[in-house]
């Protein structure tokens, strides 16, 4: 399963980076927003599980550097950030720029899923409870960005050309539906999924002192 995941992870990261995408994000929002929610709601999650538990694992050896919470409002900063106008511009037309938000932006995500799913086997239900109120925090502020791109009246990127005949403003629409409807959803998926792991475990340990 973790080689599995690896490699999906992986090759999720070159289908991002190597193919069209990069292109077409210098001119389109939501080609960027694209790239932006691979890399942090379906490659760092794949990532993170293929880490989480095995000898290589960080979280194990340095538990409180990877406090869930904490890594919840780190990726907020960096994602919040890099979508301020100013620097979203350097993203787009800059190559060093779009290396360096794609960087952070894959460290922040793998960072929350690692802090969730990783460390000691006899410790996970203690971190998998904050990890829940992570990544519910997390699929808030994806949510909430995603609304306020996708729902004013006029772009804030006005730099761009949008994608397939698109103004800039329905562009940027079509972005923040992208982000709404996938990081706010896989973030709020994997809080349920923790809950429902964390309701299994006690109920089952209520059942073994039964």
């Amino acid at each position: 399963m973790r080689a599995a995941c690896g490699g999906l992870g992986t090759l999720t990261l070159a289908a991002l980076w190597l193919g069209p995408l990069p292109a077409l994000a210098r001119d389109a929002f939501a080609a960027h927003m694209t790239m932006h929610m691979g890399v942090v709601a379906v490659a760092a999650p794949l990532l993170a599980r293929a880490v989480a538990g095995a000898s290589i694992d960080p979280v194990r050896r340095a538990p409180a550097l990877f406090a869930p919470i904490v890594a919840s409002v780190v990726e907020f900063v960096v994602v919040w950030g890099w979508h301020a106008p100013a620097l979203h511009r350097v993203a787009r037309h800059a190559a060093a720029g779009l290396v360096a938000e794609q960087g952070t932006f894959l460290l922040a995500g793998v960072l929350v899923w690692l802090s969730v799913l990783g460390g000691d086997p006899r410790d996970r239900a203690g971190r998998a409870g904050a990890g829940v109120v992570a990544l519910l925090l997390t699929s808030m502020h994806m949510t909430l960005l995603g609304a306020l791109l996708a729902l004013p009246a006029r772009p804030l990127y006005p730099h761009t050309t949008g994608l397939a005949g698109l103004t800039a403003l329905q562009d940027q629409q079509l972005g923040g539906a992208i982000m709404l409807t996938v990081g706010g959803v896989v973030y709020l998926v994997g809080g349920l999924a923790l809950t429902a792991g964390l309701l299994r475990a006690r109920a089952l340990d209520g059942a073994g002192r039964a």
